[in-house]
């Protein structure tokens, strides 16, 4: 089946992408903190691909890349299949 997590296809374009991610230091798209990219995949603040429009509710993007975004295995965990919330970040000073 072509919209598979599991496919040759959709793994070589998740170790792509986690690479790009990686190179650039890229923050989790959900919290904003970065991402220690050294932790092993099991560990909660490890590097984990989110597919903002998720799986469950749009397979025909699981292989778009532009649907990937870079997040924290518990982040991505918590978010579940709900929409992205988005948020202002972190604030530039303290006031």
């Amino acid at each position: 089946m072509a919209n598979e997590r599991s496919t040759r296809r959709h793994k070589a374009l998740r170790a792509e992408f986690r690479q790009q991610c990686e190179n650039r230091r890229a923050a989790c798209h959900l919290c904003s903190q970065p991402i220690d990219y050294t932790l092993p995949k099991d560990h909660p603040d490890a590097f984990e691909n989110d597919h903002f429009y998720p799986f469950s509710t749009h397979p025909e993007l699981v292989d778009d890349p532009a649907n990937f975004r870079p997040s924290h295995k518990s982040c991505n965990s918590s978010r579940g299949n709900a929409e992205v919330t988005p948020t202002l970040g972190p604030p530039s000073e303290a006031w």
